[in-house]
């Protein structure tokens, strides 16, 4: 079991009290109906290698190939199993995604679903939803990729909690974008990472965010690694509660205090 660095960022509290308008359900559809594939029934496991129908450009890099990784991670180019969170930046040049980067354990509960599509209808939602929050940005989504993790238990779990979210990368070919999100979130922490095997909570929680692999660019969402990132299901970066968006190919931050770190010199600042 790794140890972890627990490291506390000073940020700017997001509104929780949005309130929804009446909207499509939050999360894009999933399961096997729809031809997802499943990851494995295994503690820290990992989906195979996948390779990507086009290349999704991620802080300036194109890459062709990813990993759904069960504890929470999409990762381009390399497997990571690794089971509790550490700070970004990252110091080993790993790419990735980390819609809730914890210690799920399936086996226990719950199923992850992935797949890669261009259905013209799930694509025309997505343009939708871009064109709603960015209308100065240009997009038409060409692609996408879906993984949802369904009601997963955290390891070592002794309660029924499970968490629900979705990562959805998207491209237009020339602009990228990721949409984060989160239905219901019930642990934050497994056993192994300090957390109550009861409630799931305490210890090294989990984080949400982006690490460039360039050990310098980072992005976290507020909360991550703190016991507030239980409460992520209401808060938001485009006014709909348990959504974030972001433009990843040449990364912007929207909708969220300037001020948040966001890059290894705006960290320090914040020391």
């Amino acid at each position: 079991m790794k140890s972890s660095f627990v490291f506390f960022f000073l940020m700017s509290e997001i509104v929780t009290n949005i309130h929804p308008t009446p909207q499509a359900p939050l999360l894009y559809p999933y399961g096997l109906d729809q031809g997802d594939r499943k990851n494995p029934k295994l503690d820290d496991g990992t989906s195979k290698r996948l390779p990507l129908s086009v290349p999704f450009t991620f802080y300036g890099k194109e890459y062709r190939t990813l990993y759904v990784n069960n504890n929470g991670v999409i990762s381009f180019d390399t497997q990571v199993k690794q089971y509790t969170p550490d700070p970004f930046p990252l110091a080993d040049g790993r790419a990735f995604v980390a819609p809730y980067w914890g210690d799920v354990h399936n086996v226990l509960g719950g199923e992850i679903y992935y797949r890669q599509t261009t259905d013209p209808e799930l694509l025309q939602l997505i343009t939708h939803n871009i064109n709603q929050y960015f209308p100065a940005i240009p997009f038409t989504a060409t692609w996408a990729f879906v993984a949802t993790w369904d009601h997963v238990a955290y390891y070592d779990s002794k309660s029924n909690k499970g968490n629900t979210f979705q990562a959805a990368l998207t491209t237009s070919t020339d602009t990228s974008f990721v949409i984060l999100n989160y239905k219901d979130i019930q642990w934050t922490t497994g056993v192994a990472s300090g957390g109550d095997p009861k409630t799931g909570l305490g210890g090294t929680p989990a984080h949400a965010g982006f690490n460039s692999g360039d050990e310098t660019n980072y992005y976290n969402i507020p909360g991550s690694r703190t016991e507030a990132v239980i409460n992520i299901t209401k808060t938001s970066n485009v006014n709909v509660p348990g959504r974030w968006v972001f433009q990843v190919d040449d990364f912007k931050v929207t909708g969220v205090p300037t001020e948040t770190p966001n890059s290894a010199a705006d960290k320090r600042c914040w020391l």
